[in-house]
């Protein structure tokens, strides 16, 4: 039997506004069909999307699939109120790992959860996604936002990235590393997007908020780590369709002591020079702020290489200067030798 006495519920106040996720959609309509490349076959709004690999260029592609988050760097972006680059920042985490498998990004989905959905909030940080795949040559063509009451402190959200990629076959990277190949570092934008439960745990330490003034930058402290992760995926396809790039090892947790091993063959290591390039600020404050050890250091941040190529020796001039040409700084930090792991010689600074 049902009681007649009570009142019908709704799906709002239950705590799901579905019109607003309709709002949603329709602001992110434009950012979404700004990322439109070759091999789109339609926008936001169906139950799939579609690609067809033949119109990008690839008559017998392999596919490689990447998926990340940004971790804790959102609680900085939430505490802060500024969402305008976490979005770039889960792109770039998805993409730049897709690259060092020699493959392009073509499309990009992100899944958005909340407790509750705040259009505005929302929308500036899917507009980020769109800035982020625009910038790396990939399409945003889908996503879901998940408005889940209870699960979410207010405020707090979630988001997780899938990107898929394509390369010829026989393309796939690392391939015929060698010792004496060159590693050719790239430098960071800052912390990027890992370490950040350690950052906070650093600026807690130091008995900081958001606002203060950063240490090691101007402008805010929470501004200041918010930089957002950059994108190395133009430059590095340059690089490897110019020739001689035999691996690329994209500098996340677990810095250059675990990243760079997963590119190199069984038998062989790599020699980093630490003197090589400079210790970005950022780095040198949470350094002495922490009293992190350099070995600490060097396993949890980039400590200023976001991206390392593994090139032949007699191609290092050429891509030092196409990459440099694309804008980006370029460290030669050591070399592929005999052994395993990675052993540094010199201190940071």
């Amino acid at each position: 039997m049902t009681d007649d006495t009570k009142s019908a519920l709704t799906y709002a106040q239950a705590g799901v506004d579905i019109d607003a996720g309709n709002a949603l959609v329709d602001r992110i309509k434009p950012a979404a069909a700004a990322t439109t490349r070759p091999g789109v076959m339609a926008g936001l709004g169906g139950f799939g999307a579609l690609f067809d690999l033949q119109a990008a260029g690839y008559d017998d592609p392999v596919l490689v699939a990447a998926t990340d988050g940004v971790g804790t760097k959102l609680k900085i972006a939430i505490d802060t109120g500024h969402f305008d680059t976490i979005g770039v920042d889960l792109v770039a985490m998805c993409v730049n790992d897709l690259v060092c498998q020699g493959a392009e990004p073509l499309f990009f989905l992100d899944y958005f959860a909340t407790g509750k959905l705040e259009v505005e909030a929302a929308a500036t940080i899917v507009e980020g996604i769109a800035k982020g795949c625009a910038d790396s040559g990939c399409a945003l063509i889908g996503g879901e936002t998940a408005e889940m009451p209870g699960m979410y402190a207010p405020g707090d959200f979630d988001l997780a990235g899938f990107a898929v990629g394509a390369m010829d076959r026989g393309a796939a990277l690392p391939a015929n590393v060698a010792e004496g190949d060159v590693l050719l570092g790239l430098g960071s934008d800052g912390v990027h997007s890992n370490g950040y439960s350690l950052v906070r745990r650093v600026v807690e330490r130091a008995g900081l908020d958001w606002n203060a003034r950063a240490p090691f930058a101007d402008g805010s402290l929470g501004a200041a780590l918010l930089a957002p992760t950059r994108l190395y995926v133009k430059p590095a396809l340059d690089a490897i369709r110019a020739g001689g790039v035999h691996a690329l090892a994209h500098i996340t947790g677990g810095g250059l002591t675990e990243n760079l091993p997963r590119v190199l063959p069984d038998g062989l290591g790599a020699e980093i020079d630490l003197t090589s390039w400079p210790l970005p600020p950022v780095f040198g404050w949470l350094a002495q702020e922490g009293a992190l050890e350099q070995a600490e250091l060097l396993k949890t941040f980039n400590a200023g290489i976001g991206m390392v190529l593994v090139v032949a020796a007699d191609q290092v001039e050429t891509l030092t200067t196409l990459l440099t040409d694309a804008g980006e700084t370029v460290h030669r930090i050591g070399q592929v030798a005999a052994g395993e792991g990675v052993r540094y010689s010199g201190q940071l600074a």
